[in-house]
């Protein structure tokens, strides 16, 4: 099966790898994009922080690799794939919609991180991290018109545990994801693959997130904000918050037991000497033990000696 590969991250990277092993799989060619681009959600573009040079690796092994200049609307593009006579297109690590001309070239199939129809669209495993989502997974399913909406090939699940974040999510989301490929992309290539439509009426769609939707809000309560920071965490820009004209990104917290923390009110900062604590709503606290400091990583401690915190409450203007 003549195969093009859709991608530009680490996972995109990682899956190219797999396939590059599977019998019956030719790689025909490789379409990807640079780490910074310009799309359509946000007009001032967007960095892949999880960004990979796949292009290497085609280089290496001489396969046709072509790296989008602006979006995948343009016939230069269109045509330079045409010309490698896909029998199918696997799309994973991508942040573009696929134009309905591409996937009327070739029938078209990706890796969405989440059980889909539930979380279609943008920073899944962010969302059901914020959300408190006890479970989550990974889909292979083939696209259609609609935002994640075409029929599954194939799903796999996986707990969200208290003490995940997102960067430790993720990695279990690709090794899930790698495994989705070996056991179906055969099946694909045979023709076996059975392909199941998605609810319509079970679905939720989440929009995309740009580094400024970080930003704490105080009325939440400690377990919320808490999801809110390991959602975020590296390597993500991350949660963060403003305490005297400084940009404070929290990476790691946990939740205030009741004899844990220095009672503070939502919104103030204040120290034990060798804690940094945050109140938050319903009286309720965060320990911080992981931050930076207008992007410089600061331990607790120095940032409480480099501030002169002394006990009392520093409120959070």
């Amino acid at each position: 099966m003549r195969v093009v590969f859709i991608g530009a991250s680490l996972f995109g990277k990682e899956c190219l790898n797999s396939m590059l092993h599977m019998p019956d799989i030719e790689l025909v060619g490789v379409v990807t994009a640079p780490r910074d681009f310009s799309i359509s959600y946000n007009k001032q573009g967007v960095t892949n922080v999880l960004h990979a040079d796949i292009g290497e690796i085609c280089d290496n092994l001489n396969i046709p690799v072509s790296e989008i200049k602006d979006g995948m609307k343009g016939d230069d593009l269109f045509n330079t794939v045409k010309s490698w006579q896909a029998d199918i297109m696997i799309v994973a690590g991508w942040y573009h919609m696929i134009p309905k001309k591409w996937r009327d070239m070739a029938p078209t199939y990706g890796l969405h991180a989440s059980l889909l129809p539930d979380y279609s669209g943008g920073a899944p495993l962010v969302w059901a991290m914020i959300n408190g989502e006890k479970e989550t997974g990974i889909t292979f399913f083939q696209f259609d018109d609609g935002v994640d909406n075409g029929p599954i090939v194939g799903q796999k699940r996986t707990p969200i545990n208290e003490d995940d974040t997102i960067a430790t999510l993720y990695a279990r989301i690709e090794k899930l994801g790698l495994a989705l490929l070996k056991d179906y992309l055969p099946k694909l290539a045979n023709g076996t693959a059975e392909l199941i439509e998605q609810d319509e009426s079970k679905r939720r769609l989440v929009p995309q997130r740009k580094p400024e939707d970080g930003e704490i809000n105080f009325l939440w309560d400690a377990e919320k904000i808490h999801n809110f920071i390991r959602a975020q965490t590296k390597p993500y820009p991350g949660a963060f918050f403003s305490f005297n004209d400084y940009n404070i990104s929290i990476w790691e917290s946990s939740i205030c037991k009741p004899d844990e923390c220095i009672a503070t009110e939502a919104g103030h900062v204040t120290n034990d000497g060798n804690s940094l604590f945050l109140g938050c709503s319903n009286s309720t606290a965060l320990k911080i033990t992981n931050l930076a400091v207008d992007g410089e990583d600061l331990s607790v401690i120095d940032f409480i000696n480099r501030f002169n915190f002394r006990k009392e409450v520093k409120k959070n203007v």
